[in-house]
């Protein structure tokens, strides 16, 4: 449970990252890509297999199935809306992941 003190900090963290470019540009491609409910559904559909795959599946043959999903949707990733959203997304979340390490390390987190 978070504190006033913590609570106010982590509002100011939140607004912060709201206002990078990396965040804003997720925003309006997320924007986009819902304004087509159909795509955005097949968008979800290759994120829930991408992560699976790489979630389940044993390092020795990981490169070999992302070789061939990556072929499965080489069509589907030209659509400049879906890349455009993947793209920042991926971004976002390379961010975020910064964030948690930076974080994680200047508290001595282990």
């Amino acid at each position: 449970m978070l504190d006033k003190t913590m609570k106010t900090s982590a509002e100011k963290f939140v607004q912060s990252i709201k206002g990078t470019q990396t965040y804003k540009r997720y925003s309006i491609q997320l924007e986009k890509i819902k304004e087509n409910p159909e795509l955005f559904a097949q968008v979800n559909e290759y994120r829930r297999r991408n992560y699976e795959l790489q979630n389940t599946s044993q390092i020795d043959e990981l490169f070999d199935k992302m070789y061939f999903f990556e072929r499965e949707y080489e069509k589907f990733r030209e659509n400049p809306v879906v890349d455009d959203f993947l793209s920042a997304e991926l971004a976002f979340c390379r961010m975020m992941q910064a964030i948690d390490i930076y974080i994680t390390s200047e508290l001595k987190f282990e």
